[in-house]
């Protein structure tokens, strides 16, 4: 991203604003708009965004999967992957009592 050309002041977005989101959107672009000299917000394509808050997502996810092995709040592999197959199979079982 280059920072020259993805600072606007908020007057440009008055004067330009269908023109800025078309490019941005288009474009994928992310804009940081400033107010009296000072960055105040950022206009961002949707697409981005959605892809930025999964990143975040995932991101606390590893932090808490991290901090459980820590704790030792974890089951082996092969324990785990026991108890989801007998999940699996008490649902199958239930299924087929419900279509007897």
């Amino acid at each position: 991203m280059k920072y020259s050309e993805s600072i606007k002041p908020i007057s440009y977005l008055k004067t330009h604003a269908s023109e800025v989101i078309r490019d941005v959107s288009n474009n994928q672009k992310t804009l940081v708009i400033t107010h009296n000299g000072e960055a105040k917000v950022i206009l961002q394509d949707v697409k981005i965004y959605e892809k930025t808050q999964e990143s975040i997502a995932l991101l606390k996810i590893l932090a808490l999967s991290g901090k459980e092995i820590k704790l030792g709040k974890y089951k082996p592999i092969q324990k785990s992957l026991k108890s989801v197959q007998t999940k699996i199979n008490k649902f199958k079982r239930e299924q087929s009592e419900v279509q007897s």
